[in-house]
């Protein structure tokens, strides 16, 4: 019996660290957690457009996703998003935006311009292709 307990200890041993190390990995992002976002804190408001402009919103696609969001748009006024994707590690690498057809490859490191105009108010999410596993909101008022 000896010969068996020499060898079960070390597995269960090695079983135990892949398990530990592997419940660590299944995390979003390896920081700490923080405390979740506010609902109210929407990003903060970009400067109006000059009439006859659309406005235009800077976001980034990183570990977390699509930043900043949520964002507060108007109903009726183009925007034009100015995207930058940062991070190979993520899904995220196009923008999809079923109610207005757009499906925008996102190159690494590329700003990408996106234009569209809101035309009904309420919750609009946009994500990756994956079934907007990654995602974003824009709240139109």
């Amino acid at each position: 019996m000896p010969f068996l307990s020499k060898l079960i200890k070390p597995l269960l041993a090695l079983t135990l660290s892949a398990a530990i190390l592997g419940a660590q990995g299944c995390t979003k992002d390896s920081k700490p957690e923080s405390k979740p976002a506010e609902p109210s804190a929407a990003a903060p408001a970009q400067p109006a457009a000059k009439p006859g402009e659309p406005r235009t919103i800077a976001l980034s696609v990183t570990e977390k996703g699509y930043e900043p969001s949520p964002i507060t748009l108007k109903q009726g006024e183009p925007v034009k998003l100015v995207m930058t994707r940062t991070t190979d590690h993520t899904c995220a690498t196009e923008i999809v935006l079923e109610d207005y057809n757009i499906n925008t490859p996102l190159p690494l490191n590329q700003p990408v311009e996106v234009a569209f105009t809101p035309n009904k108010t309420g919750k609009l999410v946009y994500g990756c292709a994956m079934g907007k596993m990654i995602s974003g909101v824009f709240m139109v008022e």
